[in-house]
């Protein structure tokens, strides 16, 4: 991260360790800033636990970290953090009044539990990732669920994680024609209006659908996160976490204006 990115999030991770002093007065062997730096470094790259650069502290001070602000929700105060201060520089609420619900397979790595995974006989997968994104491409809510599990199990879950997020917001939820009436009914429950989008049978091939293009885009920029390309993770939420840092590391260099460069770029010699 930069000094820039590094500054949107510095207080929340200083009031964290502030919070969790060690009974003997010491700060630990590494800041936080590269506790976080190697935690996007993971997430970008895809590498194994044992295999970050050893200019990044080790596996075990990082996941340490990781599995600590997985479980007690500092990520996702984090990610809460950015996605309002991007709203708000688009001119927008913190929180939104329409979402746009959808699920993706993703096929898990060798040595994940069966039990968390399942089985999709038909796409042939065996995981299943669920996203309630805004009219921004922002996450609102996260679920991971076996690839077994009918996607109406992962829209009643994010409808569910949405009327809390949201604090009561959102009132209307686009979805796509793989959700059913279940979905439409819980959705009213909560006081939130579900459409199921449904395609024009007269289009042939790719054609966009207003808005709800946006899930499938916050989907594509995911998966250049080569940790979530697969799912490595035993833990489900593990994976939603990884999603949370994914989506932090997108938007800090949102709110900085920099930009991630790639193979195509020309590199600077002597940089």
């Amino acid at each position: 991260m930069s000094d820039e990115q590094w500054a949107l999030i510095e207080p929340v991770l200083t009031a964290w360790k502030n919070r969790h002093r060690s009974v003997s007065g010491h700060q630990g062997r590494y800041p936080m800033r590269e506790i976080v730096n190697s935690i996007l470094y993971q997430s970008r790259t895809g590498c194994q636990w044992a295999l970050l650069p050893n200019d990044l502290p080790p596996k075990s001070a990082t996941y340490y970290y990781f599995a600590a602000w997985r479980d007690d929700g500092t990520d996702r105060q984090i990610h809460e953090l950015l996605r309002c201060q991007v709203r708000e520089r688009n001119r927008r609420l913190e929180d939104p009044t329409l979402v746009i619900l959808d699920t993706q397979s993703v096929r898990a790595a060798n040595g994940v539990p069966a039990v968390t995974t399942g089985i999709d006989a038909a796409k042939r997968v065996t995981g299943r990732r669920g996203l309630a994104v805004d009219v921004l491409g922002l996450v609102i809510a996260v679920t991971v669920v076996a690839a077994s599990v009918h996607d109406n199990a992962a829209g009643i879950a994010l409808l569910d994680q949405v009327a809390v997020a949201a604090g009561g917001s959102v009132s209307k939820a686009l979805v796509d024609q793989g959700f059913k009436n279940q979905v439409v009914t819980h959705g009213a429950a909560l006081g939130v209006d579900v459409e199921i989008v449904r395609r024009n049978p007269d289009e042939r091939g790719f054609v966009p659908q207003p808005k709800r293009w946006r899930v499938e885009q916050t989907f594509g920029t995911l998966i250049l996160h080569r940790r979530l390309v697969r799912d490595y993770e035993h833990c489900p939420a593990s994976s939603t976490s990884r999603v949370y840092w994914a989506m932090t590391h997108v938007m800090a260099r949102r709110l900085t204006d920099a930009s991630t460069l790639t193979w195509r770029d020309p590199q600077v010699v002597g940089a």
